[in-house]
């Protein structure tokens, strides 16, 4: 029997589909709940299973970011922005796959998918050039009487929780990216709840910060329920931010309300939704507001010598 007939009577292979796994402490653990659920494409077909998160794992993405914040925070802004370049540099080296995990998940043509893929990628580098230039605007030094010098400097709030945009809303990556990369930029850590109908271009992106050199622990990304996910972000102790982007596309704008009212109760910062989540374009310019969101500003005093 010939090579050819060999490979043709040979049984047809098992195709090997992808495990998609939470993204926490840098690592890529399993949901605590061991469960999953289906993802689907805009037209109702499965494309694979991603991590059913629960509370306890958002409480362990907490508990991972709280411990990035001092080493994150006092890297050199010179470096962060390295870091994230370094980012930016292995998105385009999967161009490609985000390109098709962007297609299923909004029901985009190709090109269209990749225009989208390319604008998420150059924002990721827009804001890797702010690292060491947000101080110039959020700080400064300021007049004041008597002998002294006073100066405003902007310090990063601590561990941010981000409701990502959901798919239909605001694009599953490029608003991704639009949240999370001014949070990291400014010295902040981040747990993200992932959008629920849209997860796997955020579980892919876990992927790429693994293999970048992005510290464990600065970005951690969870799928699942937001009804889940959000609550636990917004009431927790150890979370300092919170920004609520995604919150009414995924659950109404009264589970907004509510994320707002429990991150009153430990007096968090909350940067809300816009309230059409349908008129959030998120392939406009960004400007500066959401670097400057999440910066605490210290003013020094200090006197002038004779």
């Amino acid at each position: 029997m010939s090579d050819v007939a060999a490979r043709l009577d040979a049984p047809a292979r098992i195709q090997v589909y992808k495990t998609y796994k939470l993204f926490v402490g840098g690592k890529f653990p399993r949901s605590e709940s061991g469960r999953v659920y289906e993802v689907t494409d805009a037209t109702g077909q499965w494309l694979a299973n991603a991590p059913l998160g629960t509370r306890k794992d958002a409480r362990d993405a907490v508990l991972a970011a709280r411990a990035a914040v001092k080493g994150w925070s006092g890297t050199t802004a010179y470096n962060r922005g390295q870091v994230l370049y370094r980012v930016a540099e292995m998105l385009q080296g999967r161009r490609e796959q985000f390109t098709a995990e962007v297609a299923a998940a909004e029901g985009l043509g190709g090109k269209k998918a990749a225009a989208l893929v390319d604008q998420a990628i150059d924002r990721w580098v827009w804001y890797a050039g702010w690292t060491d230039k947000v101080a110039q605007i959020a700080g400064g030094a300021n007049p004041v009487a008597g002998p002294f010098f006073n100066l405003s400097v902007p310090e990063p709030t601590g561990v941010v929780g981000i409701v990502a945009p959901q798919a239909g809303y605001g694009h599953s990556f490029l608003g991704l990216v639009s949240v999370l990369a001014p949070v990291i930029a400014t010295g902040n850590t981040a747990v993200v709840a992932a959008a629920a109908d849209a997860p796997l271009p955020a579980l892919v992106l876990g992927e790429v910060l693994a293999t970048s050199d992005v510290p464990g622990g600065v970005v951690n990304l969870i799928s699942g329920r937001t009804a889940d996910l959000a609550p636990t972000l917004a009431s927790h102790q150890d979370v300092n931010a919170l920004d609520l982007a995604g919150a009414i596309a995924a659950d109404g704008p009264g589970a907004a309300a509510s994320l707002e009212a429990a991150a009153a109760d430990t007096l968090k910062r909350v940067l809300r939704p816009a309230v059409d989540p349908s008129a959030q374009d998120w392939t406009t310019a960004p400007g500066t507001d959401r670097l400057l969101s999440f910066l605490e500003t210290k003013t020094v005093w200090h006197p002038m010598g004779q």
